[in-house]
């Protein structure tokens, strides 16, 4: 969640972030109102509970005949004490519920507005040109014999789907390829967990206003997760990280199925696998020093740039505006890559910086200096995923329907140069 302390020192920095995503500003009085009600009942309760353990030391000391009298106010003022822990309690279920109502705050310098009020930071590589009609991925999957819809559909209904023969091994390989880099880069590959419990998936913020996207599982109170984000935010929970050397950060490859409902998406990216309800990814996450946050989305976007780049897609990165962000990011970029029979670009990547939101709601803190405990920062950021095979095949399809394979997928596909129809 937010800092409270931030809401009690600055609220009008919080009122501009909810402003820029277009969201409840007056919520920041009722958390400011709430957290001031809190502290007044905690107040209050320790007074009471310190004089009730004054009293209880003068009962002790007190004479025989008096101590009856003296236990009666001792038994009024327990009450007393009880009543004034039960209102503290209700105070901070109320902070609590209002606080977390509130997003995280977004850095300065990223983009008000929605979903189109993005900003292009820089486009990246040539738009492939073809000299005929090229087929859209689902046609060359089709036709290629690896990606099988209408059998997906008949198994499970919309928006699933079979990778067949070279189709699961291209995504097998592309899979790999980020796996390996990733651990060149520092990273320690997980295979995570896909059920998480509700208090894993409500600290990483895909509840609430996200709540509609996630699959449940009623009779097990657990969650289906929609990227491996969340059992590795959850990962850390309730620890105390070591980040004495602020430089230093823990980093992992989280590989996993992952599931989405689409519940907002209907009629919307039904043909092929780009809008689908189960796919897998490679997602980096990072639990650094708050200082260092900045520096580490940098660095995840570049590991992106050049997974992309070396796969030989055009795209570009944007600045995604304030009102687009979710619940946890402060930051976010998106890469997008050309889908030539679409004309236009689609998002193949997500870095967002969660600065220290997740951490607080997740108790992952590291020791400072003076000895205490702060949260950590946490980012995460997609290096390869089933939906980038559509950008694959439309950008390097030739005019008889086959698809040249990307020079780094091959070694990964036993030299598979050019994907041939079965």
């Amino acid at each position: 969640m937010i800092d409270p302390q931030l809401l009690r020192d600055n609220p009008d920095v919080i009122k501009a972030s909810q402003q820029a995503r277009g969201a409840s500003v007056a919520v920041v009085d009722e958390a400011v109102a709430a957290d001031s009600a809190r502290r007044s009942a905690i107040t209050s309760f320790e007074s009471l509970r310190a004089e009730q353990n004054a009293f209880g030391k003068t009962v002790a000391k007190a004479p025989k005949d008096e101590k009856a009298a003296l236990v009666q106010q001792a038994q009024a003022l327990a009450a007393q004490v009880k009543e004034a822990q039960a209102t503290v309690t209700a105070a901070e279920d109320t902070f609590n519920t209002v606080v977390r109502g509130i997003p995280n705050v977004v850095l300065p310098g990223v983009p008000e507005g929605g979903e189109d009020d993005f900003v292009t930071l820089r486009t990246v590589g040539t738009k492939p040109a073809f000299d005929f009609e090229p087929k859209d991925h689902a046609d060359l999957g089709e036709h290629l014999g690896i990606i099988d819809i209408p059998r997906g559909v008949k198994v499970s209904g919309s928006r699933f789907y079979f990778l067949r023969g070279m189709g699961a091994r291209l995504e097998i390989a592309l899979m790999s390829l980020g796996l390996d880099r990733a651990v060149a880069a520092g990273f320690e590959p997980l295979i995570t967990p896909t059920l998480v419990r509700p208090e894993t998936m409500a600290g990483t913020g895909f509840l609430g206003e996200h709540a509609a996207e996630v699959y449940r599982l009623e009779a097990d109170d657990l969650y289906l997760t929609g990227t491996s984000e969340v059992a590795l935010a959850g990962f850390h929970a309730d620890e105390i990280l070591d980040l004495a050397d602020p430089s230093a950060a823990h980093r992992y490859a989280g590989w996993s199925t992952c599931y989405r409902r689409e519940a907002g998406s209907a009629g919307k990216d039904n043909r092929g696998i780009l809008r689908v309800h189960q796919f897998n990814k490679l997602e980096m996450f990072a639990y650094v020093h708050p200082d260092q946050a900045e520096a580490e989305h940098e660095r995840l976007v570049a590991h992106q740039e050049q997974m992309l780049q070396d796969l030989g897609l055009h795209y570009r990165v944007i600045d995604v505006a304030a009102g687009d962000l979710g619940t946890s990011a402060a930051k976010k970029y998106d890469i997008e890559a050309w889908v030539p029979t679409q004309g236009t670009f689609r998002e193949l990547t997500s870095t967002s910086n969660c600065t220290t939101f997740q951490a607080r709601r997740l108790d992952i803190r590291y020791r400072t200096e003076s000895g205490k405990t702060a949260p950590v920062a946490t980012l995460n950021g997609t290096l390869a995923t089933t939906r980038w095979i559509v950008a694959i095949l439309e950008t390097h399809q030739q005019a008889d329907g086959s698809v040249v394979v990307p020079e780094v997928l091959r070694p990964y596909l036993g030299g598979v140069e050019v994907i041939e129809p079965r």
